[in-house]
C-alpha cells in the first residue's frame, strides 16, 4: 500500500475549484482551513443543531447539550488536538515549512465541529426510524426494485456520517466548497454502506461516509489528498480523522456524566470519583473542597479531566504516527490511552444510567413517531407526484406543496430516479430541528390547525 504524506494530505484545494498552495500573504491573514471553519459556523445546517437533541431533552431547568453546543465543545478539543499534533509533526518533517500547528488545529476544528451536521432530529434514534420506514414502507418492494443493492442499503441503513458529507459538498446549491483537508478529516467512515468488511475490526469500517449519490464527488477527494485505497471505492482514514473521533469521544464521554449530574440522574459522589480516576495525580481533593458548589466542583473536574485526555490521546497518536500514514493503524485512540478502562466503566455506566433513562427513552418513542409520521406521506407523495401519476391524491399534493421550495425545485429539475428522490426526501426531514418537525406533524396530521 502507497503510505501516506502530510504535503498532500493538508491539501487546500477546494472542492470544485483547480489546486493551489495553501499559501498566506499579508493580505491574508485567515487561513484557507479556518475559513473552513467560518463557512460551517455560519451554514444552515450547523445553525439547525442548535435544536437537535444530543442525548437529554432540553428540561425547563439547568443547562444540557444540544447538539450545537456538543459540536462547539467538540470543535474546541479537536483544534488542541490538532495543535499538539502539528507542532510535533512539523518538528519531524521540516519540509512542512509551509504550515503551522494552527493549520492542523483548524482543519481538525472545522472537521470536528461538522461532525454532527448530518444527523437528523432526536438524536440517534432518528437514524434508525428514517432506515426503519423504508425498510417497512408499504411502496418497500417496489423502491427497492428500482433501485441497485447499494442505493437501497443507503435508504435502509441511514447513517448521519453519509449525510454530513453530502450537507458538506452538496446540498446548499454549490456546497460549502471546504478544503479537501477538512472534508477528509471530517471522514471518519471512508466507505460506501454496502461495503463487507475483509479485516474485522477496522474502525473505520464501523458504519459508513458517503451515499452513492455523491460516490465519485468522494472518490475525487480521497484522491486528491492521497488517501491509501483498500479496495474499489474505499479507503484508509485520513490521519486527522482520528483526532476528530478523539474529540468527540472524550466530549460526550466526559459530558454527557456532567449533564447527568446536573439533572440529578448522577451523584455527585459518582461523577467526582470517575473524573478522579482521570485526574490520577492532579486530582487535589483539598482544593476541591474550597470550591462552594457541587456544580463547580464538577466543572473544574470535568476541564483537567479534559485536559488530561487530550495530552493522553495526543501521545498515542504520535506513537503511531507511521502506522496510521501506512493505512495500518486502524483503531480509537480513547481505545489505547492510561485512561481507557475509567472511560469504559464511564460508558457503561452512561448507558445503564443515562442513555436508558426514562426522558431519553420518551424522546426517543415520540421520534420515532413524528419521523415515521413524516416519511410515510412524504415517501407516497413524491413517488406518486414523479414516479405512478395516477395515484396522486389531493391528500397527497396538500403535504407536497408544504415542502421547501428549493426540495421542490430539486425534485423537479435534479432527481431522474426514484432513489435521487427519495434522497431529497430525507435531506428534508434529517435537516429538520426536532421542534419543526414536531410541528409539521402535528399539522400534517390535524394535530395542530392554530
Amino acid at each position: 500500500m502507497t503510505k501516506m504524506n502530510w504535503k498532500s494530505l493538508m491539501s487546500a484545494q477546494r472542492l470544485g475549484e483547480a489546486k493551489k498552495a495553501p499559501s498566506v500573504t499579508a493580505n491574508q491573514l485567515r487561513s484557507a482551513y479556518e475559513a473552513d471553519y467560518d463557512r460551517i459556523i455560519f451554514s444552515r445546517p450547523f445553525r439547525n443543531l442548535q435544536d437537535k437533541t444530543q442525548v437529554f431533552p432540553l428540561p425547563d431547568q439547568d443547562f444540557v447539550h444540544t447538539r450545537l453546543t456538543h459540536s462547539l465543545e467538540v470543535s474546541s478539543v479537536g483544534r488542541s488536538l490538532g495543535k499538539n499534533v502539528g507542532a510535533q509533526i512539523l518538528e519531524k518533517h521540516p519540509d512542512l515549512n509551509h504550515l503551522s500547528p494552527s493549520d492542523f488545529g483548524a482543519v481538525v476544528g472545522a472537521a470536528a465541529l461538522a461532525h454532527d451536521v448530518g444527523n437528523p432530529p432526536f438524536g440517534h434514534s432518528g437514524e434508525t426510524a428514517i432506515s426503519d420506514i423504508f425498510a417497512h414502507h408499504s411502496l418497500s418492494e417496489t423502491l427497492k426494485s428500482k433501485m441497485t443493492t447499494a442505493e437501497w442499503r443507503d435508504l435502509t441503513s441511514f447513517e448521519g456520517n453519509a449525510q454530513g458529507f453530502r450537507l458538506l459538498t452538496r446540498n446548499q446549491r454549490q456546497g460549502l466548497k471546504l478544503t479537501m483537508a477538512s472534508l477528509a478529516a471530517f471522514t471518519k467512515y471512508p466507505c460506501y454502506s454496502s461495503f463487507e468488511q475483509k479485516e474485522k475490526g477496522r474502525k473505520s469500517q464501523k458504519k459508513y461516509g458517503y451515499f452513492q449519490a455523491e460516490q465519485d464527488m468522494f472518490r475525487d477527494m480521497a484522491q486528491s489528498v492521497g488517501l491509501t485505497q483498500l479496495d474499489d471505492y474505499v479507503w484508509a482514514r485520513h490521519p486527522l480523522a482520528f483526532l476528530v473521533e478523539a474529540a468527540d469521544d472524550i466530549c460526550y464521554s466526559i459530558i454527557d456524566l456532567e449533564d447527568g449530574f446536573g439533572l440529578g440522574l448522577v451523584s455527585y459522589t459518582e461523577a467526582r470519583d470517575y473524573l478522579a480516576q482521570i485526574l490520577k495525580g492532579k486530582y487535589m481533593p483539598d482544593k476541591l473542597e474550597k470550591i462552594p458548589s457541587d456544580k463547580e466542583k464538577i466543572g473544574v473536574l470535568r476541564a483537567v479531566a479534559i485536559q488530561v485526555l487530550i495530552e493522553e490521546s495526543t501521545q498515542v497518536f504520535l506513537e503511531n504516527e507511521e502506522a496510521i500514514l501506512a493505512g495500518t493503524f486502524d483503531q480509537a485512540l480513547t481505545d489505547l490511552i492510561p485512561s481507557t478502562p475509567v472511560l469504559q466503566e464511564i460508558s457503561n455506566f452512561s448507558i445503564q444510567n443515562l442513555y436508558q433513562s426514562r426522558q431519553v427513552l420518551e424522546k426517543e418513542a415520540a421520534g420515532f413517531q413524528v419521523i415515521d409520521g413524516l416519511l410515510e406521506i412524504y415517501i407516497l407523495a413524491v413517488y406518486y407526484k414523479y414516479y405512478q401519476s395516477e395515484s396522486y391524491s389531493g391528500r397527497h399534493k396538500s403535504a407536497f406543496k408544504l415542502l421547501p421550495q428549493d426540495t421542490i425545485y430539486k425534485l423537479d429539475h435534479e432527481a431522474n430516479t426514484p432513489y435521487e428522490s427519495m434522497l431529497l426526501i430525507t435531506d428534508f426531514i434529517s435537516g429538520m430541528t426536532d421542534s419543526s418537525a414536531i410541528k409539521l406533524f402535528r399539522i400534517i396530521k390535524g394535530i395542530d390547525l392554530n
